[in-house]
C-alpha cells in the first residue's frame, strides 16, 4: 500500500528547504529573471562588467589618487576591487530580493509555491552577475603575483559564505516587509549607497581605529559581518600581491606605515560572523513564513 503524503496548508511550506527540493523550478525563475533584466539591452550580461568598472573607477581615482590613499596601501586597485566584488553582490541581492515577491505578484496570487523561491532566485541571479567581477579580480591579482594557497582559498570561501548567508537573510526579511510597506524599497536603495562606506573596502580598518580611538565604536565596527568578510577577501586576494610587511615576532601582516593590515583573530571573527549570519537567516525565515500568509491578500 503506497504512502500518501499529508496535505500541507498553502503558505506553510518547507521554507528554504522546499526551495532546494524544487531545483528545476528555481532554475526556470533564474532564467526568467535574467532574460527580463536584459531584454532589449545591447550589452546584456556585459553590464555586469560595466557597473563594477564604473564604481571601481570612482573609488580608485577619488580616494586612491586624489586623496592619496594609494600611497599608504600597496596594490590599492586590488585592495578596493576585492571588497567591491563582495559588497556589490550583497547590495545587488538585497535590492532585487526586496522587490522579488511584488515583481512576481501574479504567481503569488494564482498558484502556490514556496514564496522563498523568489528571493532565492534573485540571490542566484546576483551570483551570476558577480562572476565577471570575480574573473576580473582573479586576472588582476594573478598579474600582480597572486598564487593560490590554502589560507587564501579558505579565507575566500569563508568570506563568500558569510556574505551569501547574510544577503539571503536580509533578502527574505526585506522582501516580506516590502509587500506591506512599499516605501521600504526606497529605504533599501539608500542603504545600498551607505554600505560601501561602512566596511574597510575604500580605506584600511585602522582609519576607523584612529578616528574612534578604539573602544566600543571600533568593536561595533568590527562586529559587522560584512567588515569581517571584506577583510577576509582582501587577505585572500590582495595581501598575497602586496609587499610583505610584518609586525613583531608573531609576524602580523602590516601596511608599509607599520599598522596592522587586518584586525586580530580574523579567522575566528569570520567563523563567529558566519554563525551570527546563520542565526539571522533562521530568524528571517521565521518572520518571512509568518508574513507570507497574507501575501496574496496584500498583492
Amino acid at each position: 500500500m503506497s504512502m500518501v503524503q499529508p496535505l500541507t496548508t498553502p503558505g506553510r511550506g518547507g521554507g528554504l528547504l522546499a526551495v532546494g527540493r524544487r531545483g528545476y523550478l528555481l532554475r526556470l525563475l533564474v532564467r526568467r529573471e535574467l532574460r527580463s533584466r536584459y531584454q532589449g539591452s545591447l550589452l546584456g550580461l556585459g553590464w555586469s562588467y560595466v557597473r563594477p568598472a564604473v564604481n571601481f573607477g570612482i573609488y580608485f581615482f577619488v580616494v586612491g589618487i586624489f586623496l592619496k590613499a594609494s600611497k599608504s596601501i600597496p596594490n590599492y586597485a586590488i585592495f578596493i576591487f576585492a571588497g567591491l566584488v563582495l559588497i556589490s553582490f550583497f547590495t545587488e541581492t538585497i535590492i532585487t530580493s526586496t522587490w522579488s515577491v511584488i515583481g512576481n505578484a501574479p504567481l503569488v496570487r494564482k498558484i502556490y509555491l514556496p514564496r522563498e523561491m523568489f528571493p532565492a532566485a534573485s540571490a542566484l541571479v546576483s551570483g551570476v552577475q558577480m562572476a565577471p567581477g570575480m574573473a576580473i579580480l582573479l586576472v588582476g591579482a594573478g598579474l600582480a603575483g597572486w598564487r593560490p594557497s590554502v589560507l587564501a582559498l579558505l579565507s575566500a570561501v569563508l568570506a563568500l559564505a558569510i556574505v551569501a548567508v547574510l544577503a539571503m537573510a536580509f533578502g527574505l526579511l526585506f522582501a516580506g516587509i516590502n509587500v506591506f510597506f512599499r516605501d521600504f524599497g526606497q529605504v533599501v536603495d539608500i542603504l545600498a549607497l551607505v554600505i560601501p562606506w561602512t566596511v574597510p573596502m575604500i580605506y584600511p580598518w585602522t582609519a576607523v581605529r584612529d578616528a574612534t580611538g578604539g573602544g566600543g565604536l571600533l568593536d561595533l565596527y568590527l562586529a559587522n559581518p560584512l567588515s569581517v568578510a571584506v577583510a577576509l577577501f582582501q587577505r585572500a586576494f590582495w595581501w598575497p600581491t602586496a609587499d610583505r610587511w610584518f609586525i613583531g615576532p608573531e609576524r602580523i601582516p602590516a601596511l608599509p606605515n607599520g599598522r596592522p593590515a587586518f584586525p586580530d583573530h580574523l579567522t575566528q571573527r569570520g567563523l563567529i560572523s558566519l554563525a551570527a549570519a546563520a542565526v539571522l537567516l533562521a530568524v528571517a525565515q521565521l518572520v518571512f513564513s509568518r508574513l507570507q500568509r497574507r501575501f496574496a491578500q496584500e498583492l
